[in-house]
């Protein structure tokens, strides 16, 4: 359970220098998965940071998933929501509702009941059609990326996010399933579609859409499935006559998860109209300005607009009113 919830700190963390990067990078063209877009965030620094946390988080989560049932793991890592929340709380002086923190009090309820409640890990092997159906569901992942972007902008996020999440889904039930190196299980091939289907996914739906929506999708995504598989295929069990506490535990980390699920990334940068002060840390500056589309209304290091190349639309409009004398009319 210590290396599930370490695993869920480091996701966490790495979801706000990766929504900055993802945000920060040129936008490209077209709506659906941008695959060079994970190239541009890649030049940035904190997309790598963001990389290595992800990469000891997944180390950890390797490890929570060989002792531990699928559903605790899953509800461990929507868990990093709330540990994103109280980082942006702490660090980015963000204010947190009182809701928020009634969520984030939620979550750690809801992990402590399936704490109590959760058995042993399955150890039944899967059978064979479970893991050609993985590596199935893996390129179904890509093929729902380019639908996405046929999609209205409203629910793009959304299926992205999903789509995202099923992918981070595959990683976890392959994980439980790889047995050795052996390069003819379809398993292997499965964690790495899926995984950088996944990647691609979440990326392009953090700069392409509400990212509140996004998150959403994906903490579903990666959450109910994977347990499912888990309970009826690989034999993840409950301690005896606690099965009602784990569902509940499960079911009440996940909503509070959802609850919190704008803080898969940093908050945006204000309108300068409405004299809000912007975020203290200087990589939340990359923020989406409420009420434009994605991508536009960069900001620069002094809070001026950013150039056209970074994705802010210039047009005609009318010429700036000279400046006046504070004593004069």
């Amino acid at each position: 359970m210590i290396c599930a919830l370490a695993s869920s700190v480091c996701f966490g963390a790495a979801s706000v220098f990766q929504a900055v990067a993802a945000r920060a990078a040129e936008p490209g063209t077209g709506g659906g998965v941008d695959v060079a877009l994970m190239w541009r965030a890649l030049r940035q620094w904190r997309y790598l940071a963001g990389l290595g946390l992800d990469g000891l988080g997944f180390a950890l989560q390797i490890v929570a998933l060989r002792t531990l049932p699928i559903y605790v793991v899953g509800a461990a890592l929507a868990a990093s929501l709330a540990v994103t929340a109280v980082i942006a709380s702490r660090v980015l002086r963000v204010r947190l509702k009182r809701v928020e923190w009634a969520a984030v009090g939620v979550v750690c309820a809801g992990l402590a009941m399936l704490a109590l409640a959760s058995g042993e890990e399955g150890h039944k092997d899967g059978s064979q059609a479970l893991r050609w159906a993985l590596l199935a569901i893996s390129f179904g992942v890509l093929l729902l990326g380019v639908v996405a972007g046929r999609l209205p902008q409203r629910s793009r996020a959304l299926v992205l996010g999903l789509g995202a999440g099923f992918g981070f889904g595959v990683v976890e039930v392959a994980v439980r399933l790889i047995d050795g190196i052996d390069l003819t299980d379809p398993v292997w091939y499965a964690l790495l579609v899926g995984g950088g289907a996944a990647f691609m996914l979440l990326t392009s739906a953090f700069q392409r859409g509400s990212v509140t929506t996004a998150t959403a999708g994906a903490v579903l995504g990666e959450t109910i499935g994977p347990a499912i598989v888990g309970v009826v295929w690989l034999g993840d069990s409950t301690r005896e006559g606690l099965g009602w506490l784990a569902v509940t535990g499960f079911a009440i980390a996940v909503a509070g998860s959802l609850t919190l699920a704008r803080f898969g990334e940093p908050p945006a940068v204000r309108e300068a109209a409405t004299g809000a002060e912007p975020a203290a840390d200087p990589g939340a500056e990359a923020g989406r300005i409420p009420g434009r589309p994605p991508g536009a209304g960069l900001a620069g290091k002094d809070g001026a607009p950013a150039d056209p190349g970074r994705g802010a639309t210039k047009g005609p409009g009318p010429d700036p009113a000279p400046e006046r004398n504070p004593g004069t009319p």
